[in-house]
């Protein structure tokens, strides 16, 4: 039998994180993040967020991350306020790289097309 219920749950948190750090949280570390995605487990517990920003550079990548791992609380504390589940998950914020890996792989199809003509 399918449990359909974590997948709702997912689309509840990626769209109330996304308001939430557009509206609540005022740490510039964080502007310009876009949540891609939301890996929840089983048992509702725990979720590692994906996010991705434009910013390609090392130290402004650590940055960003240094703002979600303090602001998580914020945004937790925020998410179980708007919830209607019994126990709010534990959050994790990761980079997601298939943006960056996608760029790199059109770049290199592009200079394949270049090398050609």
């Amino acid at each position: 039998m399918a449990n359909y219920r974590v997948g709702r749950v997912s689309q509840e948190i990626l769209r109330e994180v996304n308001d939430i750090l557009l509206n609540t949280v005022r740490d510039p570390r964080v502007d310009g993040i876009t949540i891609t995605d939301v890996d929840l487990t089983g048992d509702l517990q725990e979720a590692t967020i994906f996010y991705s920003t434009l910013e390609t550079d090392d130290k402004t990548k650590k940055e960003t991350q240094t703002g979600l791992d303090k602001a998580t609380g914020l945004i937790r504390k925020e998410l179980g306020a708007r919830l209607t589940t019994y126990h709010t998950p534990e959050l994790e914020f990761k980079r997601d790289e298939s943006v960056e890996y996608g760029n790199r792989i059109d770049e290199l199809l592009n200079e394949l097309k270049n090398e050609e003509n």
